[in-house]
């Protein structure tokens, strides 16, 4: 799939998820926006894994630990094929397994998430485990930026860096907005960069909403030696104009017109892209 094509993709990908949380009247919009080229560039580009044989003991890994962003998670499991795309229509809805957080009963989701902090530890524990079961598998980590005030994402960067984990590649969605405002303001985590860097993590900065850019860095070879950090730079809300940015956006679902506006502005993307 060429960089274009991943382009439409995950204008795509922002508008499947527009629908779902209008239709559920639920969801973490702004950041489900803001991620969406990473989970684009992961899942069509970079990860090795086969939907329809899921528990291939050598398949890449990706743990969700932002569990609140389901939707988007959802709509780009049902594009790979994971599961029929009609299931996204049952969203948050009774008895349904497409719940408001990641949930293993749902095919390509590797353990359940929600409670932050805890998805770099759990990545830790599968990249430790490929190690001393001398397997190549990857580990892929998604985590916000509200999530580094968690001191178990502290404890787990260092075993990370302790155990030299080059296999473990940690991705911060960082759109520098949480539910409660500018990271600065709430808990201020920075300087990231330098944070991991201490914890021994090879740190690489990237404009997380350009595809070009995440997948050259995604699919690259560590050859550091060291577990990596990928600080993506996002726009929460990215795609939507009125909600860019906005962290009144984190956790809110449109009213019909501003729904409206959106699929609009989301369809002459899709429209604009495909023309080039």
């Amino acid at each position: 799939m060429n960089t274009n094509t991943l382009k439409i993709k995950a204008a795509e990908m922002r508008k499947t998820t527009w629908e779902t949380i209008y239709r559920a009247k639920t969801g973490h919009t702004g950041s489900d926006l803001s991620c969406a080229d990473i989970l684009t560039a992961l899942y069509f580009k970079v990860l090795h894994q086969d939907p329809k044989n899921f528990q291939d003991p050598d398949r890449d890994r990706y743990i969700q630990s932002k569990g609140h962003v389901v939707e988007i998670l959802y709509s780009v499991l049902a594009e790979r094929g994971y599961f029929p795309k009609t299931e996204l229509l049952t969203y948050s809805q009774f008895k349904s397994d497409l719940i408001g957080h990641p949930t293993n009963h749902v095919n390509g989701i590797e353990m359940n998430t929600g409670s932050l902090g805890h998805g770099l530890g759990i990545g830790v524990g599968i990249a430790k485990a490929a190690k001393l079961d001398h397997k190549s598998y990857q580990t892929y980590v998604l985590m916000g930026d509200g999530e580094q005030a968690e001191g178990s994402v502290w404890e787990a960067a260092m075993a990370a860096g302790s155990f030299k984990l080059d296999n473990l590649t940690a991705i911060i969605d960082h759109n520098k907005l949480q539910i409660s405002g500018p990271i600065t303001d709430v808990m201020n985590s920075e300087p990231l960069d330098e944070k991991y860097k201490a914890f021994g993590f090879d740190v690489i900065q990237v404009d997380g909403n350009d595809i070009d850019a995440l997948v050259n860095v995604l699919s690259a070879n560590n050859t550091s030696g060291k577990p990596r950090l990928i600080l993506a730079n996002t726009v929460k809300g990215k795609g939507i104009s009125f909600a860019e940015n906005q962290a009144g956006w984190h956790h809110k679902v449109p009213t019909a017109e501003q729904y409206q506006q959106g699929l609009d502005e989301l369809n002459a993307e899709i429209g604009r892209l495909s023309h080039e």
